[in-house]
């Protein structure tokens, strides 16, 4: 299912992403290169994933057609208005948190302290932002949208929080530059081979 979105994303907004991509990333190089910045790799990525993030959740907010009927105001109602088993369960309720998770991660990484409030903050006026616009375009408001991605970004604080306190307790070899780029680097490898079914491919190659 998350593949499947993701790729269903990428595959209406992959202009716009590689346009922002290759402008953005030749600004920071100059920008780096004229003030004669260190060029770490893990967080110039960092950075890029987290704008390719809000491409692709603009992206879903104002060109994906996913109303399911009218604006509601009342907590609750619309969040198990379907069957668990659903697949517009899944897609409304899990989806929500999923879609905000990466939010309350980069956030609170980006802000580099252990608080979870400041990304429940930043979630809430985001999402409230998103669903009033919405309703302005001639989509729904809905407030259980807002609570489940509020609840997203708060799972994406807690979980940053926590790998940063494990991080702590790793060999300082570990917390290098150089080995944090090794990890980014093989995360990427994995994402590109999961997204593009590399392995299915070469799999059929042998065969």
């Amino acid at each position: 299912m998350i593949k499947s979105i993701i790729l269903e994303i990428f595959g209406g907004a992959w202009a716009m992403i590689v346009i922002f991509t290759i402008i953005l990333s030749s600004v920071r190089i100059a920008y780096l290169i004229s003030k004669k910045e260190k060029f770490v790799f893990y967080k110039e990525l960092t950075y890029l994933l987290f704008i390719i993030y809000l491409l692709s959740l603009f992206y879903i907010v104002t060109f994906q057609d996913d109303n399911y009927g009218l604006s509601n105001f009342i907590p609750f109602k619309e969040m198990f208005r379907y069957s668990i088993n659903s697949h517009l369960f899944i897609k409304n309720f899990i989806g929500n948190i999923l879609l905000f998770m990466p939010f309350g991660l980069f956030v609170t990484a980006y802000l580099d302290q252990r608080k979870v409030y400041p990304a429940i903050i930043l979630t809430t006026i985001s999402s409230i932002s998103i669903e009033i616009v919405q309703n302005i375009i001639g989509r729904v408001f809905d407030i259980d949208d807002i609570i489940l991605n509020i609840v997203g970004g708060t799972i994406g604080a807690v979980l940053f929080i926590l790998l940063d306190k494990l991080r702590d307790k790793l060999p300082k070899v570990l917390n290098k530059a150089w080995f944090m780029n090794l990890i980014m680097l093989l995360i990427l490898l994995v994402a590109i081979i999961y997204l593009t079914n590399f392995t299915e491919y070469i799999g059929e190659m042998v065969n």
